[in-house]
């Protein structure tokens, strides 16, 4: 499973709004471009593990901080809906 949350760090890591985008449509999470581009913008290069807890809980608090809590809120869904049963 390392190997699988390797590709998936290495994806939110490396995420572009437009991606984030694709990914939150089909879980039908309400996030807009602009709030997509600037967490895709603060994400890049950050080195995240979404599968450690308190990682992820950092990491959505500063999300907020740039885009609001709602999103926040948000992508931390789309985030437990990558990281459920994987561990």
């Amino acid at each position: 499973m390392k190997i699988f949350e390797n590709i998936v760090n290495h994806k939110v890591n490396n995420i572009t709004g437009e991606e984030l985008l694709k990914y939150a449509e089909p879980f039908k999470l309400s996030i807009s471009r602009a709030q997509a581009d600037k967490i895709a913008k603060y994400l890049r290069g950050q080195k995240v593990n979404i599968f450690d807890d308190r990682e992820r809980a950092k990491l959505i608090k500063e999300i907020a901080k740039v885009a609001g809590p709602e999103t926040a809120k948000e992508v931390n869904k789309l985030f437990l809906l990558f990281t459920k049963d994987k561990k």
